[in-house]
């Protein structure tokens, strides 16, 4: 559920029809791929920028990052040898960047540790250009086989129970439509017996008004 929700937001922040800082997930498969999600959205959606993304990697242990990768379109460098041919683009495609997630691809234990991505954006305003930096760290953990996390179970067990919700809602809303219905059917109903009665008295009134010569 959770997957779900992190690359809608990258493709919603694409398309440029929004933006959504939705966090990375944490923890990645040995031997997988992973994505490690960054986005940065603008303070205004109609201001022109122009932005690049470095990604840096401290391992579990150490204290010093190493800058492993930058993105300054078209061009993206993978800066360290440790993650050559393993790190792959996965964010905006212009220079006004708001995304800047990257593939991280053929994981391993020893890439357990913490990622931060860093934008350096210039905001081009009419008075003077502005330049603002922007970190997010991920920390990320590296498994032998995935596991679900509680928030992952949570969203799953609330999506069911609004389904059943949603349904319930459904049924008595028909229950009440099927009641209104025949509610005004026997109104109806009693609206003509009611009048062919009166019809009924009438003529019998006008057949004692008759004088037989």
């Amino acid at each position: 559920m959770k997957w779900s929700v992190l690359l809608l937001s990258l493709f919603v922040s694409q398309c440029r029809a929004g933006c959504s800082e939705v966090d990375s997930l944490t923890e990645a498969v040995a031997g997988e791929s992973f994505l490690l999600g960054c986005i940065s959205c603008k303070r205004r959606e109609e201001v022109q920028a122009r932005a690049s993304v470095h990604w840096f990697f401290r391992p579990e242990g150490e204290e010093d990052f190493k800058h492993i990768f930058r993105y300054d379109h078209p061009t993206s460098v993978i800066l360290h040898s440790d993650f050559s041919g393993r790190l792959e683009w996965q964010g905006t495609l212009s220079s006004d960047i708001q995304t800047g997630a990257i593939f991280l691809h053929n994981v391993t234990f020893s890439d357990a540790g913490t990622f931060r991505c860093t934008f350096h954006r210039t905001l081009f305003l009419p008075l003077a250009d502005e330049d603002v930096t922007v970190e997010k760290e991920v920390q990320l953990s590296v498994v032998a086989e995935a596991t679900r996390e509680l928030t992952s179970v949570v969203s799953e067990i609330m999506m069911y129970v609004l389904i059943v919700l949603l349904q319930l809602w459904l049924i008595l809303v028909l229950i009440y439509c099927y009641k209104k219905t025949w509610d005004e059917h026997e109104g109806r109903e009693n609206r003509k017996a009611l009048k062919a009665q009166e019809a009924m008295l009438k003529a019998a009134e006008n057949c004692d008004g008759v004088q037989l010569e």
